[in-house]
């Protein structure tokens, strides 16, 4: 259980600190992962990005991720919740959440660059795993953009989930909290867990 994203950022940080002044780039999944990348980001002197991936929620629990999709249109999915989906209503779905993350890609970054990756190590950041898709996706994006070595960074992800990220492509993963109950949401893991805004990802990417 942590108190908030601040202070498991602060505790990830304690885990990865060979990666300290090194050519490496946190790459934190809004909008909470920015707060948790942020603190990592600062302990290690590291520079900060985001990068962009959504969600698409089953269509009668849309917490429940049956799929996700980044700012260019890759997806991953869930296969057997995609094929009990309904077609019209998914295609729809994926252009609305591939349009959102577009948007808050060039929101959150402004007229900053993109880092440059290619050969260094990517270190990706999220307030935790539930599906394990989305990091998934974020995984294989970094591997698109040749990062040299990619790190997974949570605050907690169950066990069955790590497999498929190894499978993904991920280099290492560091994990403070593997819970084999884990509670089915993440904010249940946290004492704190209030809703990140557009304001406060830009702020702390900005103050990066």
């Amino acid at each position: 259980m942590f108190t908030d994203r601040h202070e498991a950022g602060k505790k990830l940080a304690e885990k990865l600190v060979q990666y300290q002044g090194t050519d490496a780039v946190v790459f934190a999944l809004p909008r909470g992962g920015v707060v948790v990348g942020y603190d990592v980001a600062k302990a290690l002197a590291l520079p900060l990005d985001s990068i962009a991936v959504r969600k698409i929620g089953h269509p009668l629990t849309p917490e429940y991720a049956i799929g996700v999709v980044d700012e260019h249109g890759a997806t991953i999915f869930n296969e057997a919740e995609k094929r009990a989906a309904n077609p019209e209503w998914l295609a729809k779905e994926i252009e609305a959440q591939k349009n959102e993350a577009q948007r808050r890609s060039a929101t959150y970054r402004g007229t900053r660059p993109l880092y440059a990756i290619a050969g260094k190590t990517a270190i990706i950041v999220d307030d935790g795993i539930a599906t394990g898709l989305t990091m998934r996706l974020a995984v294989r994006a970094m591997k698109q953009r040749s990062a040299g070595k990619i790190v997974v960074a949570v605050p907690l992800a169950p066990p069955e989930s790590l497999q498929a990220l190894k499978n993904e492509g991920a280099d290492e993963i560091v994990v403070l909290e593997s819970p084999r109950d884990f509670l089915g949401a993440i904010g249940l893991h946290y004492v704190e867990f209030y809703q990140v805004e557009d304001d406060e990802v830009i702020k702390l990417l900005q103050s990066a």
